[in-house]
């Protein structure tokens, strides 16, 4: 048995390529560029950034953006920053083609966004549409356990910021 992939500070990390839905690839094939991890950004950075993935069908890597957020950021926003990043998990794993944990982390990361902006009184932080978002989540998790298979990631992607 091999010694384990590490990070720069011993830590254990995954040095397989992975696929544009962070799928580990055997190693040697071509992947997709993995997000790094621990950058800080602002929180409007965040969002663009996040946007951005979630437009390029990688809801994986932009779940990676908001962790960071949520690591990094404020700790009254850290339930923010969590329940997006369960939602990009669960549309990750609504387009991996498994029903039953996109539906039930697109539930958990709408509920705990919509607790977070009722608990904060902020519906729209950093012009983000909370509400819009979580009934996209809800409508999303309600269509894959009707059983409509693996979802398009990119054209399924969410609006975090409702169009000017």
């Amino acid at each position: 048995m091999g010694a384990r992939d590490r990070d720069s500070e011993g830590r254990a990390r995954n040095a397989r390529p992975r696929d544009g839905l962070g799928r580990p690839l055997p190693y040697g094939a071509d992947g997709v560029p993995r997000q790094p991890e621990g950058v800080v950004r602002t929180p409007g950075e965040t969002v663009a950034e996040a946007q951005r993935l979630l437009d390029r069908g990688r809801p994986f890597h932009a779940h990676e953006v908001f962790e960071d957020a949520w690591k990094s950021g404020p700790e009254e926003e850290r339930g923010l920053w969590r329940g997006l990043a369960q939602l990009a998990v669960g549309l990750t794993h609504a387009a991996r083609g498994n029903a039953t944990g996109g539906a039930r982390l697109l539930r958990r990361g709408a509920g705990a966004a919509e607790d977070w902006a009722s608990a904060s009184g902020r519906p729209r932080p950093y012009g983000m549409d909370l509400a819009g978002v979580v009934a996209w989540a809800r409508q999303l998790a309600e269509e894959v356990e009707r059983g409509g298979g693996a979802v398009d990631a990119g054209a399924r992607a969410p609006r975090l910021r409702k169009a000017p």
